[in-house]
C-alpha cells in the first residue's frame, strides 16, 4: 500500500525545523548560505516523504547532519538514505561534532560533490 503523505502537514514541520535549527545546522548554514558555494542550497527542504537537512538542487546532492537523535537511528537513517539514492540523489553525512570542530573539512568534502 503507497504511503500518503500529508504536504501541508510536510511543509509545516519544515517551516518549524528551518525556524529551530541546531546549533550544527546554524553552524553550516552559516558557510554555505547565500551562494558561498557557487550554488543554491536549500535547508530543510522537503523530497517526500523526508525533509532532508539541506539540499543542492543543481547537483541533486542531500547534505545531512547527524547529532545524538541520530544515535539509535542508524538502521532507519540507512534506509533513507538508500530511499534517497533510488530517487536519484547522492546524499553525504557529517556527525555534528565535525561540523562543529572541522567545518573546513566539512566544506571541502561538500564543495568535492558539488564539482562531481
Amino acid at each position: 500500500m503507497p504511503l500518503l503523505i500529508d504536504e501541508e502537514l510536510l511543509r509545516y514541520r519544515a517551516k518549524l525545523l528551518r525556524k529551530n535549527m541546531t546549533p550544527a545546522e546554524r553552524r553550516l548554514w552559516q558557510h554555505i548560505r547565500s551562494n558561498k558555494l557557487g550554488v543554491k542550497v536549500r535547508r530543510q527542504h522537503i523530497i517526500a516523504p523526508y525533509i532532508v537537512d539541506f539540499y543542492i538542487p543543481s547537483v541533486k546532492l542531500v547534505i545531512e547532519l547527524d547529532g545524538s537523535s541520530h544515535n539509535n537511528k542508524q538502521e532507519y537513517d540507512e534506509q533513507r538514505t538508500a530511499r534517497l539514492v533510488e530517487f536519484g540523489y547522492r546524499v553525504i553525512r557529517f556527525d555534528n561534532t565535525l561540523v562543529r570542530d572541522k567545518i573546513d573539512d566539512v566544506l571541502e568534502e561538500i564543495r568535492s560533490y558539488i564539482s562531481i
